[in-house]
C-alpha cells in the first residue's frame, strides 16, 4: 500500500461522513497517474501554491490602493487568512482540510490589479463581462503553465468558482471557504481601516459589538465558533440566525464606511481609468502581448478576452509601469551632454 493509499484509508476512517473524501473525487478533466504520496486535493493545493498567479497576489491590492505602510493586507495575505480560518473550521468538523486549503488558496487567483476597482473596470470594457471568480477558474484551467492549466479536480474548481455570496459550492469544504472569505475580509479590513484612520473601533455599532465582540480577535472567535457549533454533525455549513444577521450588518457597515469611503477609495477613479486605457491600447496593439497570449488567438479566443487575461494578471506595480511606458513621456538624453 502506498503512502497516498494509507492517507486515503485514514480519511475514510476518521473524517466526517459528510466530508469530501479524496478517493471519491470526481477527478480531473485530463486523467493523470496518481501521486504515490499525496491524495488528489493535497496535490491540487501544492499546484496552486507553486503557480505564478499565486505569487503575484503579494503585489495586488486588497482594499487600500498603494498604501504607505508595511502592514496593510494584500491579496496574498487576505488569501492566507481565509485559508487559516477555513482550516480551523474544517479540522473541528472533521472535514477535508486539503480540499479546504486548495480552494482557499485558489479562490482569488483571478483578481485584477487594484482590487475590485480593476474588476469593475474590465467588466465595463469587455463585452462578455469580467468576474474575478470566473477568471480564477480560467487561470487554473487554461492560463497557468503557458496554456496547459493546472488540471485541478472538479471539487477544487467548484469551490473556487462558487466562493461568492450569490453562489453556493457543492461541497461542505467549499461552503466553509465561502464563509471564511467574508469572515476574513470583514475583520482584517476593519483592522486596516483603523490603521489608516478611516475608521475607529468606536464607530462600529454597539449592538453589533455586543453580538460579535469588541475587538477583531473576539469577532473572529465568535464567528468561527458559531459556524462550528451550528454545523457540527450536519450536512451543511450554517450559522445561528442572530450571528449571521450581525455579520451581514457588519458587512453593510463596512460598505458604507470603508469600501465606499472617498478617503479609502480616492485613487480608484485613477486606477479604473488607467486599466481602461491599457485595455483600449492593447486592443489596438495586440501584437504587444506576450507570445503565449497571442497563441490563444489561433485557438479561437476573442481579442477582448485575451487582453483581459493579460491585464487582470498584472500586479499593481506592473500595471503602473506599462501605463507609464505607453502614455507618459520618457526622459531621454543626447550623447555627450
Amino acid at each position: 500500500m502506498s503512502i497516498r493509499e494509507e492517507i486515503e484509508r485514514m480519511e475514510c476512517e476518521t473524517l466526517s461522513p459528510y466530508a469530501a473524501l479524496s478517493v471519491n473525487s470526481r477527478g480531473r478533466d485530463v486523467c493523470e497517474e496518481q501521486c504515490d504520496i499525496r491524495p488528489v486535493f493535497q496535490r491540487d493545493r501544492d499546484r496552486i501554491l507553486h503557480s505564478k498567479a499565486f505569487r503575484r497576489l503579494k503585489n495586488k491590492t486588497q482594499v487600500f490602493l498603494t498604501p504607505r505602510g508595511d502592514h496593510y493586507r494584500t491579496r496574498l495575505s487576505h488569501t492566507l487568512e481565509v485559508s487559516q480560518n477555513a482550516r480551523t473550521i474544517a479540522k473541528a468538523l472533521r472535514l477535508n482540510e486539503d480540499l479546504v486549503e486548495a480552494i482557499a488558496l485558489g479562490h482569488d487567483l483571478g483578481h485584477t490589479p487594484f482590487g475590485h476597482a480593476g474588476e469593475f473596470a474590465l467588466n465595463e470594457v469587455c463585452s462578455d463581462g469580467f468576474k474575478h471568480n470566473e477568471q480564477s477558474v480560467r487561470i487554473v484551467e487554461k492560463l497557468e503553465k503557458d496554456g496547459q492549466g493546472l488540471n485541478l479536480t472538479w471539487e477544487v474548481r467548484d469551490g473556487i468558482l462558487n466562493h461568492q455570496s450569490r453562489l453556493m459550492p457543492h461541497t461542505l469544504e467549499g461552503k466553509i471557504v465561502r464563509l471564511s472569505d467574508k469572515i476574513a475580509y470583514i475583520n482584517h479590513d476593519i483592522d486596516d481601516a483603523i490603521r489608516a484612520q478611516v475608521l475607529k473601533e468606536e464607530d462600529i455599532p454597539l449592538e453589533l459589538k455586543k453580538t460579535l465582540g469588541f475587538t477583531t480577535r473576539q469577532r473572529l472567535n465568535t464567528l468561527i465558533h458559531n459556524i462550528i457549533m451550528n454545523s457540527m454533525g450536519k450536512d451543511d455549513i450554517i450559522m445561528s440566525p442572530e450571528v449571521e444577521e450581525a455579520m451581514i450588518e457588519l458587512r453593510r457597515f463596512m460598505f458604507q464606511n470603508v469600501y465606499e469611503n472617498p478617503v479609502a477609495k480616492g485613487e480608484e477613479v485613477k486606477a479604473k481609468a488607467m486599466l481602461k486605457q491599457l485595455f483600449y491600447y492593447y486592443m489596438e496593439h495586440i501584437e504587444l502581448l506576450p507570445e503565449k497570449f497571442l497563441r490563444m488567438r489561433g485557438e479561437g479566443e476573442k481579442d477582448e478576452r485575451i487582453v483581459c487575461d493579460y491585464i487582470s494578471g498584472m500586479t499593481d506595480q506592473y500595471a503602473i509601469a506599462k501605463f507609464s511606458e505607453y502614455f507618459l513621456p520618457q526622459a531621454w538624453q543626447v550623447d555627450g551632454y
